[in-house]
């Protein structure tokens, strides 16, 4: 395969719909339009026309646009064939391109094409695929703001601060004659401090895209005929799972996918934790355990007078944990919610609620959403992905090592933490990045886009 290569694919998803497009993309875009539809198409025009079959039969009826190369996404000529949108119509017409020379696109490979011929940056590009698989209104309008630029446009602005920085840094190595005392100079420190500055607040915008993108994994656990099962379907807001009074109802994972606020919830109820000579429940237990290796927080739930402490205790300790309180009905108490810190720094959040009646469920939703540090706002937000937070965190602590060679004077060690953090942050653009890297990101997109 080669970049010079024509490439075709349907552009939209599989199933029937009103409308089916094959998008077409490379240089003999022209001549496969003139071939297909009998005529030279007029560049970012609409033409509804026929499209052929090579013995002149209609495959279809539709209409075809033709995007002049560098003035379309890709930067080639690009060809989009309109049709009905029914699978078998779609690949009859995709077969026809493919006959005149096309060959089928990798997943991706056209906004590969727009990010190789600079018509969008790295993260413009994976906004394209967070853009089309946003789960809420608040991730599509973050992913939107990616693709419009403003996350690129915020990293190619530290980037350029780095790159003065570095030119006042290595002239002063390279010319000691001219005795410029950088290293006592407190305009570079005033610099770098508000380049650390800024890096944080990107940081801090660019954590609640990908919280946006990632969301929450949320377990929950507790002993049986705790209220997990119940607690689950409140926070789903629909009856996900079983609830009876027998204990061990639930001998499986249970996943329900939700929203608080825009972030995602992935809530995972598992079977109650207890000891039984139940091979299927043990089996169930087992699969809890496993469950929270991957959580962001246990919910551990258990019944309002509940003071046994010994299968709490079983839990992990690295991960966040609440302990729920539930029946708070059947005592006649208040939701609350209390959070301290006990011996060893560990910090405790107990919330009082009622899965039943669904009081208190309102705090431990605003709880977990405070515990992920996400914050009801769009504004501000871009999408991004985990190896942008990881190029972002690396800087960051780049520019900290720089901060504290300058404080110990140490120039060479200044200017190549300074060139680190640089390279970093070009990684999230693609102004510096592998083979590897492009194919790894491209190869998770779509086919036909």
């Amino acid at each position: 395969m080669s970049e010079k290569d024509t490439i075709a694919a349907i552009a939209t998803a599989p199933g029937q719909g009103g409308v089916g497009i094959v998008r077409v993309s490379g240089d003999l875009a022209l001549s496969i339009a003139e071939q297909l539809i009998g005529k030279l198409p007029t560049p970012r025009n609409a033409h509804y026309t026929a499209f052929k079959k090579e013995n002149n039969e209609t495959i279809d009826n539709g209409i075809a646009l033709f995007f002049k190369a560098p003035h379309s996404f890709t930067g080639e000529d690009v060809l989009e064939l309109q049709g009905h949108g029914g699978p078998v119509v779609l690949d009859i017409l995709l077969k026809r391109v493919l006959s005149l020379g096309a060959r089928p696109a990798r997943a991706g490979e056209f906004s590969e094409r727009a990010f190789l011929n600079n018509k969008i940056d790295l993260a413009q590009a994976e906004a394209i695929a967070d853009l089309i698989e946003a789960e809420s209104a608040e991730a599509a309008r973050a992913a939107m703001q990616s693709l419009d630029g403003e996350f690129s446009q915020e990293i190619n602005n530290l980037v350029e601060q780095l790159t003065q920085l570095r030119i006042h840094v290595e002239a002063a190595l390279d010319f000691p004659e001219e005795e410029i005392d950088f290293l006592a100079d407190k305009v570079i420190e005033n610099k770098l401090n508000k380049v650390i500055e800024k890096l944080q607040q990107v940081q801090s915008a660019a954590n609640q895209g990908r919280l946006l993108k990632e969301g929450m994994i949320v377990v929950i656990a507790g002993k049986p005929n705790a209220g997990k099962s119940s607690l689950l379907n409140q926070l789903a807001g629909q009856e996900s799972a079983i609830v009876t009074d027998i204990p061990g109802t639930t001998r499986d994972i249970l996943r329900e996918h939700i929203q608080i606020d825009g972030l995602p919830l992935h809530v995972i109820d598992t079977a109650g934790l207890r000891e039984s000579e139940d091979v299927v429940e043990q089996e169930g237990v087992k699969r809890a355990r496993q469950s929270f290796e991957k959580a962001n927080r246990i919910l551990y739930v258990a019944d309002i007078d509940d003071e046994d402490q010994n299968m709490l205790k079983s839990l992990p300790r690295n991960i966040g944990i609440t302990k729920v309180y539930n029946k708070i009905d059947k005592v006649n108490r208040k939701a609350e919610i209390y959070t301290e810190t006990i011996e060893g720094g560990t910090v405790v959040t107990d919330v009082y609620l009622s899965a039943k009646t669904g009081e208190g469920i309102d705090l431990l939703k605003q709880h977990l959403k405070k515990c992920m540090g996400y914050e009801n706002r769009v504004e501000g937000k871009y999408m991004a992905r985990r190896r942008h937070m990881e190029a972002i965190e690396a800087a960051a602590e780049y520019l900290q090592l720089a901060a504290k060679n300058l404080e110990y004077k140490q120039g060479e060690l200044v200017a190549e933490e300074l060139m680190l953090a640089q390279n970093q942050l070009a990684s999230i653009t693609g102004e510096f990045s592998s083979d590897d890297l492009l194919g790894r990101i491209f190869s998770d997109f779509c086919i036909g886009k």
